[in-house]
């Protein structure tokens, strides 16, 4: 992650699977880190998504109607 500040926290998870991450020689720590930053990121991207949409549906409409930019300097 990209903060070497850590906050100590109280998560409570499911017994079970954090027994079977232990066996398994997870750091829970660390997995849950790595998963709370992909949540993060996910739902960053997702309000993205909601904010542009009126640019997102613009664009892709005028792809629609005159193709892509340039296009006839695109070599494949």
């Amino acid at each position: 992650m990209s903060s070497n500040i850590r906050k100590a926290t109280d998560v409570p998870l499911d017994e079970t699977l954090v027994t079977e991450a232990r066996v398994l020689g997870l750091d829970v720590s660390d997995a849950a880190e790595k998963g709370l930053a992909r949540a993060v990121k996910a739902e960053k991207e997702r309000l993205w998504r909601i904010e542009n949409a009126d640019a997102i549906r613009a664009e892709r409409e005028y792809v629609e109607k005159h193709g892509l930019p340039f296009a006839k300097y695109r070599q494949f």
